[in-house]
């Protein structure tokens, strides 16, 4: 089968960076199930693990964390799915990844594509919505449903993906005053479309700008970027008893000046559940079938701004270099690997 992967760390301008390869097909055993990949998308993640300066390998390392596909094998285990069903789903980061014609995947972490949604469109989804949903429910402690009118988000960089897709949320299943961080006129714009009710430079003070729309403490911050730059304003942006909830990774974050307000601070990564097998893995699931049904109600929108095809290593280079450029708004889709010869 066709796949794509990394033998060593090259640059993204590099041909040999990502290269197409020929593996065996894999067989579905236990609660796996054997999905026929029809589209992927490009995450953050993905250029991390690439970046990584590890010895050159063997075997090419396929990674990728965003899949539609269809059922093509289930294994005996399995009670969730059967032949033919429609997926989607975001793997598992400890696993072979998605960038490959077919791909073994615990059905607990897996859902039901949107109906209404082709698979370019529902492969940019699962990552970040179960990164969003995670954050803003399990995380922040957020009640789910409950529009009390009261409480405000603040989210930095709310143009990527996982700010496109949490800024609707928020704003469809909270009573939260959502507000969100952007730059760019583009940007801005993308951030008042998925539904935010405010919208702030994030390259401008951030306390000013709070201030100047009434809003000069929030309950909830989610940092998606640049969280060590903006932590010393924190403290003075966050309410008291506020939450504090980050995804990316700063060298260091010292939350010691967090503390006279008692502000807590979450970690949020959506490869902890599958990474550890916790009791409560099949959540993803539940949760993703549940972003499903919303958007087939016109709740939630798909976030796919650029689709490129085939799935081949050129293109996945060129995904690659748009989420690298820091200006990548939503996700960046590749469709369908290249027919045999």
């Amino acid at each position: 089968m066709k796949a794509i992967g990394m033998y060593e760390y090259r640059p993204t301008e590099d041909p040999e960076s990502l290269v197409d390869v020929e593996l065996p097909k894999p067989k579905a055993e236990g609660r796996d199930i054997l999905v026929e990949v029809k589209a992927v998308s490009v995450n953050p993640v993905d250029t991390k693990v690439r970046g990584r300066k590890e010895p050159a390998r063997d075997v090419p390392h396929v990674f990728g964390y965003d899949a539609a596909g269809v059922v093509a094998e289930t294994g005996p285990e399995v009670t969730l799915f059967k032949p033919g069903d429609e997926v989607f789903y975001a793997g598992d980061i400890t696993r072979p990844g998605t960038n490959q014609e077919y791909h073994l995947v615990d059905e607990r972490i897996v859902a039901l594509k949107p109906r209404t949604l082709d698979f370019a469109d529902a492969a940019s989804l699962p990552l970040t919505a179960i990164t969003a949903w995670e954050l803003l429910f399990d995380r922040l402690g957020v009640p789910y449903g409950r529009k009390t009118g009261q409480g405000s988000l603040l989210i930095i960089n709310g143009a990527g993906g996982v700010g496109s897709i949490l800024i609707q949320i928020a704003r469809r299943l909270t009573g939260l005053t959502v507000i969100a961080t952007a730059s760019r006129e583009e940007s801005v714009a993308w951030v008042r479309r998925m539904g935010a009710h405010h919208v702030i430079n994030h390259h401008e003070p951030l306390d000013e700008q709070l201030k100047a729309i009434g809003v000069p403490e929030v309950d909830y911050v989610a940092s998606l970027t640049a969280s060590d730059r903006n932590l010393a304003i924190f403290p003075t942006i966050i309410a008291p008893q506020g939450r504090l909830a980050l995804i990316d990774d700063p060298a260091a974050f010292d939350i010691k000046p967090l503390k006279t307000k008692a502000i807590s601070v979450h970690w949020e990564l959506m490869f902890t559940r599958p990474m550890f097998g916790t009791a409560d893995m099949i959540e993803q699931h539940r949760l993703l079938s549940e972003v499903a049904a919303l958007v087939d109600d016109g709740l939630l929108v798909a976030t796919k701004t650029q689709e490129l095809t085939p799935i081949n290593a050129e293109q996945l280079r060129a995904a690659h270099a748009i989420q690298e450029s820091a200006r990548a708004i939503g996700k960046t889709v590749l469709v369908g690997f290249p027919s045999s010869a």
